[in-house]
């Protein structure tokens, strides 16, 4: 599975090399599967490495079918993420589950072996009891649960932000699902999502959970669209395709418009998302409040489908401008900043995965197609009054 991170400086403790990560073990799932249709790996190797993380996580630990954020790779036991939360993760579950579904779709007609690789991917989706975490009957998901402290975290999962695939995933299974009403009362708010904003001419027709007029960090517009298809997607709330669209364009002016303010923002040096920072760790966006300075390159390359004129001008300025203060073994570390002359040679499970698959998707549209295969994912949207 994926690590939550490597540094190439070697910074981090030692005993917290190999601590994996369920959400961006996700990621890295439909990232092996770009791997084998590019020709990286074989499909032998492909299916083998898969194959072993699922036989992992078979063993590894679950709370009511879910897994924790963090995962203890030599044993997988819990890695608490907090003190707190060391327990269920519904929303890195739910990542996790959208690259097994994606899989699962991928070797479903293969040889014996691939299919029965499916069929034990599809025990563990059906495993996942989604609607537990509504706290039985509540008209909302949350978002942590702990055999220790219980709820105690009290995180409603509210949109808008990067957890609709969450949504989608839970009214989509076929054994433990989530009624509408929990989508529109708990995620929608009854409808206090929609609100209409607009910059540098463009719209969203969404409340951004505090960032209204720019949009959110730019992981919102990839995570739950890894798998999910937002090209042709709407609802009673948004044009998800446009909502995405201008989200990144908007990130993309912002960084345009601020060259005077920041060291290296530019029509070809942007994209504003969470990341390392010069601070630790910081989800940043377009304003004042939450641009730190820092450039993500996962934010712009991972939005290619939205933005496949200004994504590829930052991909060519970052290699062949900025070059190897920010390009190492794994590709582009996860984050800069030449306001502060800051270039660490780390990287992120969760922002190098969205890069290939987002990617691939821009160019071929695999994993939307494999993801968007499942009869269940398609049933799911349906109930939740998509159209796609």
């Amino acid at each position: 599975m994926a690590r939550e991170r490597y540094h190439v400086d070697n910074i981090y403790p030692e005993n917290d090399k190999n601590v994996i990560t369920t959400g961006g073990s996700g990621f890295g799932l439909m990232a092996i599967l770009v791997g084998i249709e590019r020709g990286f790996i074989t499909r032998e190797e492909g299916y083998s490495r898969i194959n072993q993380i699922v036989g992992f996580l078979k063993k590894a630990d679950r709370f009511h079918g879910a897994w924790p954020h963090w995962l203890i790779g030599e044993t997988g036991k819990v890695k608490p993420f907090s003190k707190k939360d060391d327990g269920a993760d519904i929303v890195e579950t739910a990542y996790l589950i959208q690259g097994l579904l994606a899989v699962r779709q991928y070797f479903i007609e293969g040889s014996d072996k691939e299919i029965l690789l499916a069929s034990q991917i599809d025990s563990l989706w059906r495993g996942v009891e989604w609607n537990w975490f509504t706290k039985g009957d509540e008209s909302v998901i949350y978002w942590h649960w702990s055999p220790d402290f219980g709820w105690q975290m009290n995180n409603p999962v509210q949109g808008y932000n990067e957890c609709l695939i969450l949504y989608v995933l839970a009214a989509s299974s076929p054994t433990f699902p989530v009624i509408p009403a929990v989508y529109h009362k708990g995620w929608a708010r009854d409808g206090k999502i929609k609100g209409e904003h607009e910059k540098y001419g463009y719209v969203l027709s969404l409340n951004h959970n505090g960032s209204e007029e720019y949009g959110g960090p730019l992981f919102w517009t990839h995570y739950s669209y890894l798998g999910i298809d937002p090209r042709n997607l709407k609802d009673i709330y948004a044009d998800y395709w446009q909502e995405n669209k201008n989200q990144a364009l908007i990130n993309w002016q912002w960084c345009t418009r601020n060259t005077d303010k920041y060291a290296g923002y530019s029509k070809d040096c942007w994209g504003l998302s969470a990341s390392y920072s010069t601070g630790g760790y910081a989800a940043h966006s377009p304003g004042v409040r939450n641009d730190l300075g820092v450039i993500a390159p996962t934010a712009s390359l991972s939005s290619f489908s939205y933005t496949p004129e200004q994504s590829m001008s930052a991909l060519r300025h970052f290699y062949y401008v900025l070059g190897n203060k920010i390009w190492g073994i794994y590709g582009f570390y996860d984050a800069f900043s030449e306001q502060n002359k800051w270039y660490p040679e780390r990287y992120l499970a969760i922002d190098q995965g969205p890069e290939i698959v987002m990617i691939e998707n821009y160019r071929s549209g695999l994993i939307w197609d494999l993801f968007m295969s499942s009869q269940e994912v398609r049933t799911g949207l349906q109930k939740l009054g998509f159209s796609f």
